[in-house]
């Protein structure tokens, strides 16, 4: 099983964030196989929509290291570890620039990109980045469309689209692998897995590790991964062409041993050989104490 972590990006280590490079070449060198971004642009003072439920958003969230500058650097500081998104909101970019930068990525670490896309959940960001919060999906849509265009055809075609247009153009570098990038598709709404299921090579599911939480494997991950495998096979797609990379999220309370219990259930009881751990809000004090704890997880599930 791949066993990654997400770059020091924000919570605490956001007042670290020149150590993003030292901590992506230790975390590899420690056995790390993935390293990962997200995506947040503001932490209203008062959203309407809260985060996981709640009606607030914690304090961690106050600050964000550009995913594509965490990228970039973790890029050059590695060699081996795949890096992703989990997951860059799309919507909020022009296709072209996305495709551009995700490419940028692809190209400078050699093929090692894992693009992971979704809507988001807060309206306060999309009103400070201009887009309107109903277009989202049909964005996204949009989106994959373009990426789809410019990653695999040279000229591209001309794009006239709902919300984007381009003429016809040759756009270029193209990323390392080929066809394309993999894209995982997050979101846990129908209609985020029907897109999954006729777009998408994955999906992204998340497992909170709050005060009580217990772990179900099969509503978690196997679940939605095979209801989205056969929506799949229904539309022609080859089901066993999709897969799942799981995100796990401890909290202040949670525990190393926590963490290795999602891991280890993940592995015995799901077809899932991806996972990869944030602890953003687990890691209090330091970069390094991050590491120690990716340290830990991966000497507990080796």
């Amino acid at each position: 099983m791949r066993i990654g972590f997400a770059l020091p990006q924000y919570g605490a280590m956001a007042q670290h964030l020149d150590q993003v490079a030292h901590f992506a070449q230790t975390a590899e060198e420690l056995g790390a196989d993935s390293l990962w971004v997200g995506d947040r642009v503001l932490a209203a003072v008062d959203p309407t929509v809260g985060y996981e439920g709640t009606d607030t958003i914690p304090w961690q969230m106050n600050a964000l290291l550009d995913p594509f500058v965490a990228l970039s650097v973790a890029a050059t500081a590695t060699e081996r570890a795949l890096l992703g998104t989990s997951a860059l909101v799309a919507p909020w970019y022009s296709p072209l620039l996305l495709a551009r930068s995700l490419s940028g990525v692809d190209v400078v670490s050699r093929g090692r990109l894992v693009p992971g896309l979704g809507t988001g959940w807060s309206p306060e960001e999309y009103q400070g980045t201009g887009v309107p919060w109903k277009e989202r999906g049909a964005r996204l849509d949009e989106c994959l469309d373009v990426l789809e265009a410019v990653w695999t055809t040279d000229p591209v075609e001309q794009h006239e689209g709902t919300h984007y247009s381009f003429p016809a153009a040759h756009i270029g570098p193209k990323p390392v692998q080929r066809p394309r990038p993999r894209i995982y598709l997050s979101g846990f709404t129908p209609a985020s897995r029907r897109r999954a299921a006729r777009r998408g090579s994955g999906i992204l599911p998340a497992a909170a590790l709050y005060p009580g939480y217990r772990f179900d494997p099969a509503a978690t991950v196997s679940g939605p991964l095979e209801h989205v495998r056969k929506m799949a096979a229904e539309k022609g797609h080859d089901p066993a062409d999709i897969d799942a990379i799981l995100r796990i999220n401890p909290t202040p309370e949670s525990s190393v041993e926590a963490v290795v219990d999602v891991i280890l259930r993940t592995r015995q009881e799901t077809d899932v050989n991806h996972v990869f751990v944030d602890f953003a809000y687990l890691a209090d004090r330091s970069v390094d104490q991050a590491l120690e704890l990716a340290q830990k997880t991966l000497e507990l599930t080796r």
